[in-house]
């Protein structure tokens, strides 16, 4: 078989790139490998529990791609020859290409500690059949343990504790939950919710085993003894699938990221890697750096398909800004570029700037949350981070924040910037915060 563009992974960086290809040179041919025969919507993963009543709820749909005319083979790539410009599959096809994205992304990282084999042990796969059978799991256990307090573990926690008659704990080894995410006073906000919601929160923990014979009974804590689980997840973190890429001679990184240009091309000629197998390196500073999201894959995958057949200057990856947004019950957390905390530690001087207010107005409106907003400036007055905490409107906030970021304004402009209000919607133009906190940001400067 042969294929103009051949694109390795049907996750969100696969879909992207055969979607953007497909769209932008429409009379090439577009194949799609992927392993599975249906893909879930990552991001929604941790809600197949209490939210979905099944997994096959998250499913991402390939309409865009049938629609467009793109082939999906379903197997695995298990060799590649990038001198001859072949990939061949577990089941004996061989597929030539002019073109190859490499979009394997990432598996769950295991932790190097007795009792992590045991039965009733979960770690988070992107796979439909993997998922269905710990939604069973989750719904037939009473005490169950989340190792980890990032992104995941805290919205498996939330989620599953809809569910009646669950006992969630959660694991953290840093001083929060979130705290890779958020400065201590959004970390608070969450863990607030959660305990509000009956989940039990241990931070400055770690983990020394996971307890039992044959199955979990329990995970032993430093500092807090063992907590009862019939259950545990463990959600520590992912690392990339860049197997296929490395055994082809294509450069990685020591923390297994394809190393990427860019443009996304990989150490191999017509080669690009896009999602969570690529390298990613900091906005702001170039360094590598852990930012495996979906939304940073779709990014990638656009701009590496973009740049297939040709290049151009300004649709090139200036490295990776990390926006995000996440829920613990009513409460909606986001953030976009650099904390306080990071800031800091890269060198930066900053001033910040913080607003709160209600987000509608007048606040007696049906629905009115609390909305507060905090940006980081350098002391050159350049934005350079923000979080916000909320309602519904604070994952569209965040992205405000990362395109003023990414476009480098300064206090001066964002002062002056010109918004649209409606009552029902936003803050009141009185005191919109994203405003409002780049004016208290001013009068430091």
């Amino acid at each position: 078989m042969r294929t103009d563009v051949l694109i390795i992974g049907g996750g969100a960086a696969g879909v992207m790139a055969a979607v953007t290809a497909k769209r932008l040179y429409g009379d090439k041919s577009v194949t799609v490998v992927r392993t599975d025969p249906e893909a879930v919507v990552p991001c929604g993963i941790p809600y197949i529990f209490g939210t979905l009543d099944s997994a096959r709820k998250n499913i991402m749909p390939d309409k865009a791609m049938e629609n467009l005319g793109v082939a999906r083979v379903i197997d695995e790539a298990v060799e590649l020859d990038v001198e001859k410009k072949v990939v061949r599959l577990k089941g004996g096809e061989a597929i030539e290409y002019d073109k190859l994205m490499i979009a394997t992304g990432s598996g769950p990282a295991r932790l190097p500690i007795e009792g992590f084999d045991l039965e009733g042990v979960w770690v988070v796969r992107k796979s439909l059949a993997h998922l269905e059978k710990m939604r069973e799991a989750v719904m037939a256990a009473k005490k169950i343990v989340i190792i980890g307090g990032g992104f995941i573990g805290v919205e498996f926690a939330d989620d599953i504790s809809l569910l009646e008659g669950k006992e969630v704990h959660v694991v953290e080894m840093l001083p929060h939950c979130l705290a890779l995410a958020f400065d201590d006073e959004f970390c608070e906000a969450g863990e607030a919710k959660m305990k509000e919601a009956g989940i039990h929160i241990h931070t400055n923990a770690k983990v020394k085993c996971i307890v039992g014979e044959n199955r979990v009974r329990g995970v032993e804590v430093e500092g807090v003894g063992t907590i009862d689980a019939d259950m545990v997840i463990v959600s520590v973190g992912a690392r990339s699938n860049s197997a296929l890429a490395k055994n082809a001679g294509i450069e990685v990184n020591r923390w297994g990221g394809i190393v990427v240009d860019r443009y996304m091309r990989t150490s191999a000629a017509d080669v690009f890697a896009a999602g969570d197998c690529a390298e990613k390196r900091c906005f702001f500073s170039g360094k590598v750096i852990p930012a495996l999201l979906a939304s940073v894959a779709c990014a990638e995958a656009r701009i590496g398909a973009g740049a297939f057949y040709g290049l151009c200057r300004v649709n090139e990856n200036r490295g990776t800004l990390t926006t995000f947004t996440t829920k613990v019950r009513g409460l909606a957390l986001g953030g976009s570029g650099l904390t306080e905390r990071r800031a800091k530690q890269e060198g930066f001087r900053t001033v910040v700037g913080v607003a709160q207010n209600v987000d509608k107005h007048p606040g007696t409106l049906p629905g009115t949350c609390p909305l507060k907003v905090k940006l980081i400036f350098s002391e050159k007055g350049v934005l350079i981070g923000g979080q916000v905490f909320g309602g519904g409107s604070v994952g569209e906030l965040c992205n405000a924040i990362s395109v003023a970021i990414q476009n480098g304004m300064t206090v001066d402009r964002l002062f002056s910037m010109q918004i649209g209000t409606h009552p029902f919607f936003t803050a009141s133009p009185i005191a919109y915060q994203f405003v409002s906190a780049a004016i208290d940001a001013a009068k430091k400067l």
